[in-house]
């Protein structure tokens, strides 16, 4: 399970140092993709598997589940940790979640999200305000 906020730069070449604590859960390889809300999810090799199995399950019919795949898996890639701890994120990713510098890396139970610093701090100052509202709206979910 990932848990936390983190703080570290991407360097020039476009690689991102992964925690000590979150490397232990995510191993040496995993699936890096394009996230909700303007971040990257990052998953394990075997939480990826899971996640595949349901997307397949959604119906081709329906226009939102082609577009949410199409998004989803056309910004997947194999993500290796080398032997210092980093991550080198592919430049389509980093234009998309807006990675120039300063990042923070979140644990989000069965993934982790890596987002701009300055887009971060937005999203959460926003969801600060309203966070009991939302609460209040989790109760239908047995939370």
């Amino acid at each position: 399970m990932f848990m936390g906020e983190y703080h570290h730069n991407v360097d020039s070449k476009g690689r991102l140092i992964i925690p000590a604590k979150v490397r232990e859960h995510l191993g040496e390889m995993f699936i890096l993709t394009r996230g909700l809300d303007q971040c990257l999810f990052g998953y394990p090799v075997s939480e990826w598997s899971v996640i595949e199995e349901k997307l397949k399950g959604l119906p081709l019919t329906k226009k939102d589940a082609r577009a949410f795949t199409r998004f989803f898996f056309s910004g997947a890639t194999e993500s290796e940790i080398d032997k210092q701890g980093r991550v080198n994120i592919p430049s389509p990713l980093m234009h998309y979640a807006k990675l120039e510098k300063e990042c923070v890396i979140l644990g989000v139970s069965s993934r982790i999200e890596i987002w701009s610093k300055a887009i971060w701090e937005e999203y959460f100052a926003e969801s600060e305000e309203s966070f009991a509202e939302i609460a209040e709206n989790m109760i239908g979910f047995d939370i």
